[in-house]
C-alpha cells in the first residue's frame, strides 16, 4: 500500500463522520466468523469500522493497518467502547504476525490501494501465510465497469452529509481520470463546507489513486496465490454478480499448494 496515497485518510475524523454509518459488510462477516474459530484478521482495518462491532459480538480481531493516525483513532475508538483488539501497525504487503487465522478479511474495496501488481501480490502471498489450511479470504473491490471507469473529469456532484459539529450541509464532488495502462482512476475529492444560509464558507480537496481489476485478471491472480474460489457477489447481500455490478465480493478459500510455490 503506497504511503504517498494517504491524503482521504490524513484526517482519521473525517473518514469517520463519512464512513462509520455504512456497515453493510457486518451480517455478511458476522455469518463467516461464527463458522470459524479462533482469531480473525481485519487487513487494511483503518479505524476500525468493521474491526470494533465485530469483536463487540464477542470474536477476537486483530486488526493491521500501515497508517498511524488511522490506527491511533482506532484505539481511541476500542478504548471508549471497552473492547480488546490487537492493532497492528505493518505495511499490508509484508506483514508478520506469528498466527495463523480461519479468517481474513479486508473491506472499504482496501485491495484497490495495492496500485502495483508487486503490491497485490505481496498482499496475497502475506495473507496466504496466515491462513489456516481451507481459511477463508473475504474481500471487497468496485467493479471495473464502464460508468466506473469513464467518470467525468470534470467537477461532479457525488453526495451531501450533515457535519455534527456544525449541523450544516457538506456537499461532496469529484473529478476524475482514468489511466487505461496502469489501470487506475486518480481522484480528487472536494469538499465544500456550506453554512446556515447554506453559502459555501470552506473547501477541502484530497486526493487519492486506485487499482481497478478485472474479474478474469483476479480469477488467475487468485490462483496463482493459491487461493479456490468459493462465490462471487455484486453485492455484501450475496446478490449474484452480473455485467451491471459496482462492486466484486470474493469469498475464497486457502488451497493446498499455491501454483508460485510449484
Amino acid at each position: 500500500m503506497s504511503k504517498d496515497n494517504f491524503e482521504e485518510y490524513d484526517d482519521p475524523i473525517l473518514y469517520d463522520k463519512e464512513n462509520e454509518p455504512y456497515t453493510p459488510e457486518i451480517p455478511f462477516l458476522t455469518k463467516w466468523a461464527a463458522k470459524q474459530q479462533g482469531i480473525i484478521i481485519d487487513i487494511a482495518c483503518g479505524t476500525g469500522r468493521m474491526t470494533i462491532p465485530l469483536a463487540k459480538s464477542g470474536y477476537t480481531l486483530v486488526g493491521v493497518d500501515v497508517h498511524k493516525g488511522m490506527l491511533q483513532e482506532a484505539r481511541n475508538k476500542s478504548s471508549k467502547k471497552n473492547v480488546d483488539i490487537q492493532w497492528v501497525e505493518q505495511d499490508c504487503t509484508n506483514f508478520e504476525l506469528g498466527i495463523k487465522s480461519r479468517l481474513i478479511y479486508s473491506v472499504g474495496n482496501s485491495f484497490q490501494h495495492f496500485l502495483t501488481s508487486e503490491a497485490q501480490d505481496g498482499l496475497l502471498v502475506s495473507v496466504n501465510k496466515h491462513l489456516e489450511e481451507d481459511g477463508v479470504f473475504i474481500f471487497g473491490t468496485r467493479f471495473p465497469s464502464e460508468d466506473e471507469l469513464l467518470q467525468p473529469s470534470t467537477e461532479e456532484y457525488w453526495k451531501t452529509y450533515t457535519d455534527d459539529e456544525t449541523q450544516c450541509p457538506v456537499d461532496v464532488y469529484t473529478i476524475s481520470r482514468y489511466d487505461a495502462l496502469e489501470q487506475i482512476q486518480h481522484y480528487t475529492t472536494i469538499r465544500k463546507y456550506k453554512n446556515e444560509s447554506d453559502e459555501t464558507v470552506n473547501e477541502k480537496n484530497t486526493n487519492i489513486s486506485l487499482r481497478y481489476v478485472y474479474p478474469k485478471e483476479m480469477e488467475r491472480l487468485l490462483f496463482i496465490h493459491g487461493f479456490e474460489i468459493v462465490d462471487v457477489y455484486k453485492d455484501w447481500n450475496e446478490t449474484p454478480i452480473d455485467n451491471e455490478s459496482h462492486e466484486m465480493v470474493y469469498v475464497c478459500k486457502k488451497k493446498t499448494q499455491s501454483f508460485l510455490s510449484k
